[in-house]
């Protein structure tokens, strides 16, 4: 039986270990997002609240458009379906429930208020 681990500590650690290892692998309902991590083989579930959309102009000297909007998991889940392997966890804090994810296609970035972190261990 695989253990859980309720905690961020462990998606920290992986994601500063190595972040390009961290893949967004699916939504599942209940509004969760599932990362996985191939170096380390861990499965983080991220339960989230809201998720504000930020697009970005592509002109440096402007300001990214901001769509607070409180599906932007439907707006995740679009990019998702589209281009899965652009997508990749940028930062995240554990203090403040918080993980961005930014897609290098069309230059989205989801801003995700955590509720509950989840690491399933094999």
């Amino acid at each position: 039986m695989a253990e859980i681990i309720r905690s961020g500590a462990f998606l920290q650690q992986c994601w500063s270990v190595h972040p390009l290892c961290l893949m967004v692998k699916r939504i599942e309902p209940e509004r969760i997002v599932v990362l996985t991590c191939s170096s380390c083989r861990m499965v983080h579930r991220v339960t989230t609240g809201a998720i504000t959309t930020h697009v970005s102009t592509g002109n440096p000297s402007l300001p990214a458009r901001v769509i607070a909007q409180p599906d932007g998991l439907v707006a995740l889940q679009s990019c998702l379906s589209t281009h899965a392997p652009a997508l990749s966890v940028r930062e995240m804090d554990v203090f403040q429930d918080a993980v961005w994810i930014r897609c290098a296609e069309c230059r989205s970035q989801f801003d995700l208020t955590v509720s509950q972190f989840e690491t399933h261990q094999k």
